[in-house]
């Protein structure tokens, strides 16, 4: 039997990890534009963003991500035939409480709430995630009230 002849002792510089801290993170801003984008494909985008998983310096545990402002997402889309099948149900916690809506009837109250739910589904579900969708912004129409905080245009890559 052969042991290998392996020291303990450190050559060069000792490695470390780096962990971001809440104090120290820049954020930016967004602006998306989610004219003709699939759902699905837009919102994780969205989330990586508002993750910071995009960013060198991301750690789990913390909030590195940016600012996301998305307009247009009434023009959003769907593959497939999911406006007519796609359905949003939410429990009232009352007794019979389950409230269903499909795709096409959120889209034509609230076009915001079809990419909101979409990013909200992946992002984590705990306090991160909750700060982390506090950073999206998302407009029906092509007009938004964030020109004071310079929003970078963000070309997608879909």
């Amino acid at each position: 039997m052969m042991v290998s002849n392996i020291t303990t002792e450190r050559t060069g510089a000792a490695m470390s990890t780096y962990m971001a801290k809440k104090e120290t993170v820049t954020r930016r801003w967004y602006v998306i534009d989610a004219t003709d984008q699939v759902v699905g494909r837009l919102a994780a985008t969205i989330a990586t963003l508002l993750r910071g998983k995009h960013r060198p310096e991301y750690t789990p545990h913390i909030d590195t991500g940016d600012f996301v402002i998305v307009i247009n997402a009434d023009k959003v889309r769907f593959t497939g035939k999911k406006w007519q099948t796609k359905v949003y149900r939410h429990y009232t916690h009352y007794a019979g409480g389950l409230k269903e809506v499909s795709a096409r009837d959120l889209m034509a109250k609230h076009p915001e709430r079809i990419l909101r739910e979409a990013v909200r589904r992946m992002v984590p579900r705990n306090r991160l995630g909750r700060q982390q969708m506090s950073k999206l912004k998302i407009y029906a129409g092509p007009n938004h009230p964030h020109q004071a905080q310079q929003p970078q245009p963000f070309t997608l890559d879909i």
